[in-house]
């Protein structure tokens, strides 16, 4: 897409704009014969380029991927207006998508004056990462676990309330959780960014040396890719979350033998990963 110095205004059509859902099947545990389907929102990197050099990888939903490019450039202080902007092509190949934006010398000059890793500034857990090939790694898959059982699930969004002391006391914070084969909730760890308190977790389950593989983590955050790299890298077996996974999520937890659960406010929990047997 190319913007001119006059005007903001593209001067080609649009790139046509994608799917932000997929379509995935799901059994309620306990009756796997019982198959159910909804549509999960579509998760993918976006790497990005800025006059041939390689910038960072973003995790995005690919849809106004043009306005994600202007504003993303934008609000990192890249370039100063929508002038600096010349050219912006994007395409898919795989699973990733790639953009390749052509700034003013002015605005590269001091990008390269002030490259620096960004950190995570959309909450994504990805951002700064410079490479495509780490923002989806090669990851070892996991032996196969039992799923928990269903009792274990029943009443664990009030219990996870009741175990998030710094949450009742401020709000805005995010929870990991790890719960034990007897259905005991053994750890809990809060942040305001939900990476940072799996991150936590895991580093808590590591100090006390508890079995990660043997009960199962909980989320109260939307589970990203990122999360999954982090439990899958932890060998925690199965990976619970109070929010719906995105589609990528679902395809490497199956992909990596990650039992993957959805707990919503109303229904049963939903078994993702693995994949529902047909009938």
């Amino acid at each position: 897409m190319l913007y001119n110095a006059t005007n903001s205004e593209p001067e080609v059509p649009p790139l046509a704009v994608p799917s932000v859902c997929s379509v995935y099947q799901y059994c309620e545990i306990e009756r796997s014969n019982q198959l159910g389907e909804t549509a999960l929102a579509i998760e993918t990197a976006l790497a990005i380029s800025y006059n041939g050099i390689n910038h960072s990888v973003m995790m995005v939903t690919p849809h106004a991927l043009e306005d994600f490019l202007m504003g993303f450039s934008l609000g990192t202080g890249v370039i100063d207006k929508v002038d600096d902007m010349f050219d912006l092509h994007i395409s898919q190949a795989a699973d990733a998508w790639y953009a390749e934006v052509q700034i003013s010398s002015r605005a590269f000059w001091n990008l390269k004056q002030q490259r620096r890793q960004l950190t995570g500034t959309s909450g994504c857990g990805l951002c700064g990462v410079a490479a495509l090939e780490q923002a989806l790694p090669r990851l070892e898959p996991l032996p196969a676990s039992p799923l928990p059982p269903l009792a274990h699930l029943r009443n664990l969004r009030p219990r996870i309330a009741e175990a998030q002391v710094l949450a009742r006391q401020s709000g805005a914070l995010h929870a990991a959780l790890f719960v034990d084969d007897q259905g005991a909730i053994r750890v809990c760890r809060e942040d305001i960014g939900r990476h940072n308190a799996l991150d936590k977790l895991i580093g808590a389950l590591n100090r006390e040396r508890i079995d990660s593989h043997s009960g199962f983590a909980v989320v109260t955050s939307r589970c990203g890719l990122e999360l999954l790299h982090k439990a899958v890298r932890a060998g925690i077996g199965t990976l619970v979350s109070l929010s719906a996974p995105t589609s990528l999520t679902v395809s490497w937890a199956r992909e990596h033998r990650l039992n993957l659960i959805h707990l919503p406010h109303q229904s049963e929990p939903r078994v993702y990963s693995p994949a529902p047997a047909l009938p």
